[in-house]
């Protein structure tokens, strides 16, 4: 009788040196870190092309290119690098200054520029991992901004209980913005998208309204601008730096949203939710409660973020374009960042070093500025799309072990006739 015939069998290949050293390479090329970093070598290059595009030797040049192509590149790269060096000098080191404090004055204006949007990219980031795209940070920005304006000229306190009033205040403010769409969508599942944008367009009006009435207008002023806050409600600054507790103050909350989102209850709930709300439903969790929670910790961490042009020093008084672009810009930020405190942090320094950079490179090369939004674009177009990424630079995909089958053994008849002897 035949034996029964196996059922193949499958078996990876055994792994060689060269095929480590791919799986390593493509394991290397397939992290976030390395999009990240192509992204932003794709948008220099973008930049560059319209750098030299926008100049006006490139294009004289570009005339009578036939006749003398050395003139043409002299040109661009001349353009290019000027732009770039003056990008790079105004953003993190003055290369051509006098002093140590010059030297380093572009690098602390990079900081400065950067705090308000780590604050509210750190919200937006919570909200992105919760499973909610939080559009409101304008209106919570301008929230936290009244309340920590008011506390700031309005009550005469000793300094230290100031400051922190102040900073509490602007968390309050952001808080009940950011209650607003939270607990819509917790009750009557409200789309936080369209609620937000309602309410970034109500805090416009509301504080127009607010700067008309003389408890927040400078006395004996008819302009729409409040007092300055109080000295004793101001960040003290490092030996006359731009940089100031703020910055201090958002690295600290950076590390607050690691251990809310990795090391607790609720940041667990958060997640969860955020990646299957069906599941955290059957596993007996609030989800109702954890949006709330969600819009309220992000509301208050952009009402933070009012407190970088409020209580820094020199203080800006409170006007209607409190909140300039941060709330859209931590879009951009919080993406870059991966939804993720540290990549947020490092995000967010970047693009405060592309916007104090920009000045001086518009100042110095005429470049216009706008070529830096053109950047930040083209980042977050390509951070959004990273198989395009992969595609510009002919990045491999990630390798999926090959198998092969062992072909089944021939059957062996069995069925040998043996002779026995007499």
């Amino acid at each position: 009788m035949a034996d029964t015939p196996e059922p193949s069998q499958e078996v990876a290949e055994p792994e060689t040196p060269a095929r480590d050293w791919k799986t390593t390479f493509r394991n290397i090329t397939n992290t976030s870190a390395v999009t990240v970093v192509l992204a932003i070598i794709v948008a220099l290059v973008i930049g560059a092309i319209l750098i030299a595009a926008s100049n006006s030797k490139v294009q004289h040049a570009a005339g009578y290119l036939a006749a003398k192509p050395g003139d043409f590149f002299a040109a661009i790269g001349s353009s290019v690098g000027g732009a770039y060096s003056a990008l790079f000098q105004g953003a993190v080191f003055n290369l051509h200054a006098a002093t140590f404090g010059a030297f380093m004055l572009p690098l602390t204006n990079t900081i400065a520029y950067s705090t308000p949007l780590i604050f509210a990219g750190l919200a937006l980031a919570i909200g992105f991992r919760g499973g909610m795209f939080n559009i409101g940070g304008q209106g919570q920005i301008t929230l936290g901004a009244v309340l920590c304006a008011y506390i700031g000229f309005a009550w005469h306190l000793p300094p230290g209980l100031h400051l922190i009033l102040a900073i509490v205040g602007a968390f309050v403010g952001g808080a009940i913005w950011g209650f607003i769409p939270g607990i819509l969508k917790a009750l009557a599942g409200a789309n936080e998208v369209i609620v937000t944008i309602m309410l970034n367009s109500i805090s416009g009006f509301l504080i127009s309204y607010l700067l008309t009435l003389r408890a927040f207008r400078v006395p004996g002023s008819n302009v729409p601008k409040s007092p300055i806050v109080d000295v004793s409600a101001q960040y003290p600054d490092f030996f006359g730096t731009s940089i100031d507790v703020g910055f201090l103050l958002a690295i600290a909350a950076a590390v607050g949203v690691w251990w809310l989102m990795e090391r607790s209850t609720l940041g667990f709930r958060i997640r969860t939710v955020g990646q299957n709300r069906t599941a955290a439903q059957t596993a007996g969790m609030n989800v109702r409660a954890t949006y709330i929670w969600v819009m309220v910790i992000g509301g208050g961490l952009c009402g933070l973020a009012a407190t970088s042009p409020l209580l820094a020093h020199p203080a800006q008084a409170l006007t209607s374009g409190v909140a300039s672009t941060f709330g859209f810009d931590a879009i951009t930020v919080a993406l870059l960042g991966r939804s993720k405190p540290l990549g947020t942090v490092l995000a967010g320094l970047l693009f405060g070093g592309l916007r104090a950079g920009g000045y001086l490179m518009q100042a110095g090369t005429g470049t216009p500025i706008d070529i830096i939004l053109v950047l930040q674009a083209v980042i977050v177009l390509l951070i959004a799309a990273p198989p395009l990424v992969k595609a510009i630079f002919r990045l491999p995909d990630p390798e999926r072990r090959k198998k092969v089958k062992i072909p089944k053994p021939a059957a062996v008849d069995t069925n040998v006739t043996v002779g026995v002897a007499a």
